[in-house]
């Protein structure tokens, strides 16, 4: 019987423990909203990214499923109306104004980075990769960091979201 009740308690302080730790992970689940998308310049300059008013939506799923979408409002339309026959000026436009990618993400406290496995993306560079960045959770809003940003010119990109 004693060596029940210590098996019991093993258990217990196992079990216990292994849920404590995973509580300590918060969790990404549910619709986010863009709240900023900044460009950091090597100098210190920080500028809007996706101009004054960006949009976008990260959602993510209970399995760490998620889709991610960032626009510059206020572009300009293709003249023709046809999105097969825009000018190149139209399609560059089209193609800068917008980040999107999906794939699965996880937080990793203990080191403080967000993982994300990309599977498609916008920018095919990053299909298939697996990106570390520092973030910051506080409260209802996640920030993060993009060190090597796609412009490939030494920026970093910073994405700050509020959960819905």
């Amino acid at each position: 019987m004693k060596r029940l009740r210590a098996l019991c308690v093993i258990a217990a302080l196992v079990y216990g423990g292994a849920a404590g730790a995973a509580e300590k992970t918060p969790s990404l689940e549910g619709t986010w909203v863009l709240v900023a998308a900044d460009t950091l310049h090597a100098d210190g300059r920080r500028v809007h990214g996706y101009g004054e008013h960006p949009r976008g939506r990260l959602m993510v799923d209970r399995q760490g499923r998620y889709s991610l979408q960032i626009f510059r409002a206020g572009t300009q339309v293709f003249a023709s109306g046809d999105k097969g026959r825009g000018t190149a000026a139209e399609y560059e436009d089209a193609v800068m104004r917008m980040s999107a990618h999906v794939g699965r993400v996880r937080l990793e406290p203990a080191s403080g980075t967000i993982v994300f496995e990309i599977a498609q993306s916008l920018f095919p560079n990053w299909e298939g990769t697996r990106q570390v960045r520092k973030y910051e959770l506080k409260g209802d809003v996640l920030t993060y960091q993009v060190p090597a940003s796609a412009t490939g010119n030494g920026t970093t990109a910073i994405s700050q979201w509020r959960k819905e």
